[in-house]
């Protein structure tokens, strides 16, 4: 088990600091970090903790899952490593912008009504 701790279903009103604050009842706190959106900034409603030890990672994580902060109820775990995420494509599987057999935008029979 690792240090750091995924914190999801947090308020968008909540800081780093009260989440900071929250977990720094049991144990030191290495880092904070809420994830935003990055086109508008705005908080995306989960965000990770850094915790200096395993066994205060693991103290936190128990005394923290089902925890109501801001009135929503926070879901805390273990993070887990980044999984890699494939780029999206308009032309992956034949819909969309004229992949496939279907011609043009929106597809369908375009280019068979007009017998080519």
């Amino acid at each position: 088990m690792g240090t750091k701790i995924y914190v999801g279903n947090i308020s968008f009103n909540a800081s780093e600091d009260d989440i900071r604050e929250l977990f720094s009842q049991h144990g030191e706190v290495e880092s904070v970090k809420i994830i935003t959106d990055a086109q508008t900034g705005r908080a995306r409603g989960f965000g990770f903790v850094e915790m200096s030890s395993e066994e205060e990672t693991k103290k936190a994580i128990s005394a923290l899952n089902g925890t109501v902060l801001m009135e929503r109820t926070l879901t805390v775990s273990e993070a887990r490593p980044q999984q890699k995420r494939e780029r999206g494509s308009f032309n992956r599987s034949g819909g969309g912008f004229g992949g496939g057999k279907r011609g043009g935008f929106g597809g369908g029979k375009y280019s068979e009504r007009r017998g080519r």
